[in-house]
């Protein structure tokens, strides 16, 4: 695909999503206006009556930031470049030193007016910029045909945020007009694009042409694009930048350490631990907070807590992160007695994390005082994902009707999220009637996912409606919706292994399911029982053990027990799982890892279990 049909289809594709990226920002600082003066003055702007506005704001008793950004913003919108100079011209006159707010409506107002001159003298005077600073001035450049200056801002712009869907599609308008850069212009735009999260594939097949020109900032670019999705493939790109002699800047470290957390292993994130300290970034914030993540999300918890106490300042996310790295192994005591020792100031994602480990380990009471001394104590008003966690927290612990109660008193209309909390719990603790109300929430706001099919099948079917089960899954077939497919991968040998239900993607499946067999047999003989209820329900008792048999999380264990003592060390077996563990394999795992005496971790969709001598950290609360 070349330059020019590329920047095309994306332009076109982030049009769909343009938005005003001028919101109302109040500043405190500014005494307020009379309301129903701004709301005139508001009403005039809208209609076009913009000298009738002016003169409704110069009778006005003292300048007001809100005031001046209304009339700037019918300015720019009406391009009425005289009324916005003479609005400029009375806060010098006045003596007023517009903020950062009403600096970014000069920027637009004069940008979208053409005195584009003007707007970046404003711009360059600025002590402070925000997005919406960088976005003004862009797309300004990119409306008045000044495609160099407006890439030139745009790169400049990349060193300092992460890029607006409104800034990209600009700088994506200007770049048929840029001609004997197309290097440096798709060096730009790979860092950009996947800042935005756009296609790997197609960030990959532009990064390769820029082969030869490349610098740090492209080759983070396609690593950051790479490391949620393809995290095996971002550590190659990263030893490949380092083969060819660039040194990876915070950046690069902060992207491919995102790559780490998505492995199945730490012996990664350890190495790339050990080169932040050689390149003597031990220090960073950011990828402390990097690296707490990573290692918690590779099961080793103990070297997340090492990072948080290595830490001389830790900040709000790095608090966060630690709280976070607790909720995902089941440590809610520990995550609360840390709490009491915050020393900066929590915020929304501070709660969120807190409420998802109380969640985890059936903590009741301390969830509804952590809700409630968010709300009380720290005057931050509960977002969907709160509401979604407490629901949760009382779903779980059987506590249906509460749990239907909050719903219904939110101030919001509840999202997927917090429907699918409930589900759960109504499947977890038989409640056809509640579940059917959940359930069809949950399918009509989210209709392509699968989960809501997944589960009103299963809880009919467990309840014996088999009618009921059948109407569900031919509603999905006719909605074109797939079960996401178990997977399971484990690490040996320094080589990632994927295995799906019945060991069809491995090509040593016959051995594997022999080996199985043996595993089982010998499980058996200590009191494994198959959980029958974790099968279908509408097949014959004879196939249900025979499909439960052939997990995919059973089948990596198996691998790994084939494996030891050649390239397997079984004192430690890590798991990692894309959907939640059912309670067959669980009972399984608990058994295996006495059988084994080994620690088995297993990392499913929402948390680690660490199976040992018998028992799980979760103690079958999950």
């Amino acid at each position: 695909m070349g330059m020019e049909q590329w920047t095309w289809r994306l332009r076109w594709r982030w049009r769909l999503k343009w938005a005003n990226p001028f919101c109302t920002i109040p500043n405190s600082s500014i005494s307020q206006p009379n309301f129903v003066q701004l709301q005139q003055v508001g009403i005039l702007c809208a209609r076009g009556q913009l000298q009738e506005a002016l003169s409704l704001f110069y009778a006005m008793s003292k300048p007001h930031s809100q005031a001046y950004a209304t009339l700037l913003q019918g300015c720019a919108r009406h391009r009425c470049l005289d009324q916005g100079r003479a609005l400029h011209h009375h806060m010098l006159a006045h003596n007023y030193d517009p903020d950062l707010f009403v600096t970014n409506h000069l920027i637009n107002m004069y940008s979208k007016c053409g005195c584009l001159e003007v707007a970046r003298q404003l711009f360059d005077q600025m002590s402070h910029r925000n997005l919406v600073s960088w976005t003004a001035l862009i797309t300004g450049y990119d409306q008045h045909d000044r495609p160099d200056d407006c890439f030139r801002l745009f790169s400049s712009m990349l060193a300092h945020h992460r890029p607006t869907e409104f800034a990209f599609a600009s700088v994506l308008g200007s770049c048929d007009c840029i001609r004997g850069r197309q290097v440096e212009v798709a060096t730009a735009l790979v860092n950009a694009y996947s800042k935005l999260g756009g296609d790997v594939d197609e960030c990959y097949r532009l990064f390769t042409e820029t082969n030869g020109f490349r610098d740090v900032v492209s080759w983070t670019g396609i690593i950051t694009s790479c490391a949620e999705q393809k995290p095996e493939q971002a550590i190659l790109l990263f030893r490949q930048l380092q083969w060819e002699g660039i040194n990876p800047d915070l950046y690069t470290f902060s992207a491919v350490i995102k790559a780490c957390s998505g492995l199945t292993t730490e012996r990664h994130g350890s190495a790339m631990h050990a080169q932040v300290i050689k390149a003597g970034f031990e220090e960073d914030t950011v990828l402390a907070n990097a690296l707490i993540h990573a290692y918690a999300r590779c099961g080793s918890i103990c070297r997340s807590e090492q990072v948080f106490k290595c830490m001389e300042f830790p900040d709000t996310v790095s608090w966060n992160s630690i709280f976070k790295a607790y909720a995902l192994h089941g440590k809610a005591v520990e995550a609360l007695l840390l709490f009491e020792q915050m020393n900066v100031q929590p915020d929304t994602a501070t709660f969120v994390a807190l409420l998802t480990a109380c969640s985890h380990t059936g903590l009741v009471d301390q969830g509804t005082k952590i809700f409630d001394m968010m709300v009380q104590k720290y005057g931050i008003c509960p977002q969907l994902d709160h509401f979604a966690c407490m629901v949760d927290i009382l779903g779980r612990a059987g506590h249906l009707l509460e749990a239907e109660a909050l719903i219904r008193r939110m101030p919001m209309e509840p999202d997927s999220v917090v429907w699918s909390a409930l589900l759960g719990a109504c499947r977890k603790h038989r409640e056809p009637k509640l579940a059917e109300l959940a359930g069809r929430k949950l399918m009509e706001l989210d209709p392509k996912n699968s989960l809501g099919y997944v589960l009103m099948s299963n809880i009919y079917s467990s309840e014996g409606c088999f009618d009921n089960a059948a109407l569900i899954r031919k509603e999905m077939k006719e909605c074109r919706v797939r079960k996401e497919p178990g997977l399971s991968w484990i690490e040996v040998g320094n080589q990632v292994h994927e295995f799906a239900a019945g060991g069809q993607r491995h090509p040593q499946r016959e051995a594997i399911c022999a080996e199985l067999d043996v595993l089982v047999g010998q499980l058996k003989e200590i009191g494994y029982v198959p959980e029958r209820n974790s099968a279908l329900h509408d097949i014959g008792e004879e196939h249900k053990e025979d499909q439960l048999l052939y997990h995919s999380e059973k089948l990596a264990l198996a691998f790994a027990v084939m494996n030891s003592g050649r390239c397997c060390d079984l004192k430690t077996i890590r798991i990692m799982k894309n959907i939640r563990i059912c309670l067959d394999c669980h009972n399984f795992m608990k058994l295996a890892s006495d059988l084994l005496q080994s620690e088995i971790l297993v990392r499913d969709a929402n948390r680690f279990h660490h199976f040992r001598d018998g028992l799980c950290s979760c103690s079958d609360y999950w």
